[in-house]
């Protein structure tokens, strides 16, 4: 099961004016769930707990799915050092730091926008995101030095294992300062910087701890300037998490979220100076793993719309921008959507695309809103309104509004996915099954017809094609399989809408 690449762009599909006010209108019509429909606070819960269920490393006591049991607990040893702890990214048993980080950052960003709507699941999304920066932490210990990847990705899937049983190389990957890594150092400070707000008031020792050790690896990362997968990484990284788009995103979302957390004028310095040459090969319409613009545009804004960012002014227009190239009906429209109304963009695992970019269009509208601003594109104006509208119904979509009357997070409704794209959920568990199985053993029941004995509760899965079809099927994993950034900035959705029907 290769990782392909996901994050370019889809091609243009033209909507008129007519059909863009039509298609918001539908918006307006759609059922309201505040009153016996869509749980959203549950599904909040769901989307919370999935995190649990992708833990690498000795597991604590407080484990809510019992199901899974400790693994990799000697990653790291072949290199000296202790990388036990983490995430699996997706449906497999690597743990990638690229995706790893970006997860971390937006589940940040979910706490620190959303966090008040969360209620009593706020200390579990706290918990999700201190699994990740501990790990983080381990992989940035040594000054000059980020461990970016825990395992032998070619050997892991050709195998169908349980984490708690691989015996697939656990090799350890690296960059340094003669094979830099911008990309993935650059992301890596923005998750400790983002993380370092979420425990500013909760545990002042550890934000601290975080900003600090962010500010050290974005001075590395930006001394030390090239794309991780450009070296010697290349062959062991780049069938998965390639850096398609370049480091340069990535060092002005490191910036940005620095100067967030620290409030120092050095890196508002460094994004004005910096802004012309990092922008190259901008796309304003994509979020993702490895391509942050539309993120920092959105996050930037922020100051700008509310009045305390005048040298921030080209990020506020590229927002507007983004605004204007996902709506349906607008001329620039780069986003394609399904008969069903659901966002689509080509490539794998469709579903992250439509998570990153909804939580962009509510964090954008919030702003909008404090400000009591709207966005023109052409002659249309969009409300703060118009865009929570859209958010919403992507969600909706999500938890089961859709041609196919499917939830697509796994637990969540009376009907959704039952033979996901992953290793320990199609696999007994070890309470079930106690004596190992082993790599090419666990075949059978990967292309067994018969559903995954182990619910991994929450898990959002790739989502159905342009067509609004889905095949429940393992072999399909661009459709069948979940992934941690697809859920991370789901949180924030629903915690939003949970508090907001």
């Amino acid at each position: 099961m290769a990782r392909k690449p996901c994050n370019f762009p889809a091609r243009f599909r033209p909507f008129s004016v007519a059909t863009f006010l039509m298609f918001i209108l539908s918006l307006n019509s759609l059922p309201q769930f505040s009153a016996g429909g869509h749980n959203y606070r549950d599904a909040l819960r769901k989307s919370i707990l999935f995190f649990e269920g992708q833990r690498s490393g000795r597991l604590p006591p407080d484990q809510r799915l019992r199901w899974r049991k400790d693994s990799a607990l000697h990653d790291g040893s072949s290199a000296g050092v202790d990388l036990t702890g983490g995430y699996y990214d997706a449906g497999d048993n690597i743990k990638f730091g690229f995706p790893m980080a970006f997860t971390t950052t937006l589940l940040s960003w979910s706490i620190i926008d959303f966090g008040r709507s969360m209620g009593g699941e706020l200390p579990h999304a706290v918990a999700a995101v201190k699994w990740a920066t501990d790990y983080l932490l381990k992989a940035t210990a040594r000054d000059g030095v980020i461990y970016v990847q825990v395992g032998d990705a070619s050997s892991d899937h050709k195998c169908w294992e349980r984490p708690e049983d691989m015996d697939t190389p656990r090799t350890v990957y690296k960059v340094d300062r003669n094979n830099p890594g911008s990309d993935v150092a650059g992301e890596t400070a923005a998750a400790l910087a983002a993380a370092s707000i979420v425990f500013r008031s909760r545990d002042p020792a550890y934000s601290r701890l975080l900003l600090d050790r962010a500010v050290k690896v974005f001075a590395f990362a930006n001394k030390y300037r090239g794309a991780y997968t450009n070296g010697a990484l290349n062959s062991a990284i780049c069938h998965f998490y390639c850096d398609f788009n370049g480091y340069q995103d990535e060092l002005l979302w490191g910036a940005a979220w620095l100067h967030k957390a620290s409030r120092r004028r050095e890196y508002r310095e460094y994004i004005v100076t910096n802004e012309v040459i990092l922008r190259a090969a901008e796309t304003v319409n994509e979020f993702g793993w490895d391509n942050k613009h539309a993120g920092i545009n959105i996050l930037l804004s922020k100051e700008v719309v509310m009045g305390k960012g005048n040298d921030l002014q080209s990020f506020n227009i590229m927002a507007d921008s983004f605004i204007c190239s996902i709506l349906p009906g607008i001329s620039n429209s780069q986003v394609q959507y399904s008969p069903g109304g659901l966002m689509f963009k080509p490539g794998s695992c469709n579903m992250q695309h439509v998570t990153s970019l909804s939580f962009l269009l509510l964090a954008y509208s919030n702003y909008l809103s404090h400000a009591h601003r709207a966005v023109r594109c052409g002659a249309t104006s969009v409300s703060p309104a118009m865009l929570k509208r859209l958010a919403k119904h992507q969600v909706d979509y999500i938890l089961g509004d859709n041609p196919l009357g499917m939830s697509y997070m796994v637990g969540y409704g009376e009907r959704y996915p039952q033979r996901i794209h992953h290793r320990a959920s199609s696999l007994p568990s070890v309470d079930a099954h106690p004596a190992r199985i082993g790599c090419y053993a666990g075949s059978r029941y990967y292309l067994s017809p018969n559903p995954n004995p182990n619910l991994l509760i929450g898990a959002v899965v790739g989502g159905p094609n342009i067509t609004d079809h889905f095949p429940d099927s393992r072999t399909f994993f661009d459709e069948s399989e979940p992934t941690t950034y697809t859920n991370a900035p789901l949180v924030g959705l629903l915690a939003y809408f949970s508090s907001h029907p």
